[in-house]
Parts: C-alpha cells; structure tokens; sequence
C-alpha cells in the first residue's frame, strides 16, 4: 500500500510549475529581504552621521 502510493507520487507530474512559481518568488523574497537590510544599514548610519554633527555642532555654540 505504501509501496503504490509512493509510485504514484513519484510518477504524478502535476503542479509542476506551480513549485517553480514558487520557487522564483521565494527567491524574489530573499533577493528584496537582502537589499532592504543595506538600505536600512545605510539609513542608520546616515543618521548615526547627523546625530554626531549635530551634537558635536551644539557643543561648540556657546551658551548664553
């Protein structure tokens, strides 16, 4: 019984290309998940950059 219903499975070629679709798309996933973990590294040390200009500018003003 198990032996037929592994022949089966093996032999069924349905949804094939319902796998690759998926497969394309788990890739365009991983693709955008890998860009926006740069932009956001980039972003936090753009603003990492304005944080230390803007206290190293206010540190220099003196004070009335």
């Amino acid at each position: 019984m198990i032996i037929r219903l592994l022949k089966s499975l093996l032999g069924d070629r349905r949804g094939g290309t319902a796998i690759e679709y998926g497969l394309i798309a788990a890739l365009v996933v991983i693709a955008l998940i890998a860009s926006f973990t740069q932009l956001a590294n980039t972003t936090i040390g753009m603003w990492g950059n304005v944080n230390t200009k803007v206290s190293s500018a206010g540190a220099a003003t003196p004070a009335n």
